[in-house]
């Protein structure tokens, strides 16, 4: 007698990071349905999202058990990822013990680079991306014309002291990453697809596509690594996913299209 598998639901937002757990569960390779929401015309997170976790923002999962009602709710984008990965798909997980040597300091390279990037990709990263996206609106049309100079020349002055210095920082190591990745590399952990390459799919995307900072020449290890992750079948199926459910074209915030 097959048992019954739990019900995943996920919580979509337009043009937000939940766009990688449509990717990540491809990968997991499970039955699930998605709830799409629309952002208001301020760009902002509709309240309706709030009847579903009360922080009204998303990436949000449920996982409703078998034989259970209600669902069990999962907010934050790392916390999700480990989750899922742990029940669904261990296998974008690296081994954390080389066997036989077990214990603290004797974790696996792959294993440390894991789950610094799960923590990396929402921490320092995007922080500094979405602090980015903010100031980038100060130079946008809704700002009215006669002082869009004076809020360009702020945005500028910032950018020079504060985003080109940090952001080359953050580039520069990341790279660096990728070229000392363990057993040949190819991703940021390793050899194989893992679910904090998932994860940080998103920053690294906007890198190359809004803030054209990634590039060819400047960082040609990660701008590989974006092009690649765009070609993957499972990112692909995403796509096709979320265009399917919502009948439009699909388009990102943060220009990661």
């Amino acid at each position: 007698m097959a048992t019954e598998a739990p019900k995943v639901t996920l919580y979509w937002l337009d043009k937000s990071r939940a766009q990688r757990f449509i990717w990540l569960l491809e990968e997991c390779n499970v039955d699930y349905k998605i709830e799409i929401f629309k952002r208001t015309p301020e760009m902002l997170a509709p309240p309706e999202l709030k009847k579903v976790h009360p922080l009204g923002k998303s990436p949000v999962v449920g996982i409703t058990a078998p034989g259970r009602t209600d669902p069990l709710i999962l907010a934050e984008s790392g916390f999700i990822t480990e989750y899922l990965t742990e029940h669904f798909a261990p296998h974008l997980a690296p081994k954390r013990y080389e066997d036989g040597k077990e214990g603290p300091g004797l974790e696996t390279e792959e294993w440390i680079r894991y789950h610094f990037f799960l923590h990396y990709a929402e921490g320092s990263l995007m922080a500094l991306m979405v602090t980015n996206l903010i100031f980038s609106f100060l130079k946008g049309d809704k700002i009215p014309f006669f002082i869009r100079p004076i809020t360009n020349q702020i945005v500028g002055r910032v950018d020079n002291m504060y985003f080109k210095p940090n952001f080359k920082t953050h580039f520069d190591f990341l790279e660096s990453q990728l070229a000392s990745a363990p057993n040949g590399g190819g991703f940021l952990c390793g050899n194989t697809l893992t679910a904090a390459d998932i994860l940080m799919s998103f920053p690294l995307q906007a890198g190359q596509k809004r803030l054209k900072i990634i590039n060819a020449t400047d960082y040609p290890k990660l701008n590989d690594f974006v092009n690649k992750l765009d070609n993957m079948e499972g990112y692909k199926k995403s796509i096709e996913r979320i265009e399917k459910e919502s009948g439009e074209s699909f388009t990102t915030m943060m220009g990661a299209e």
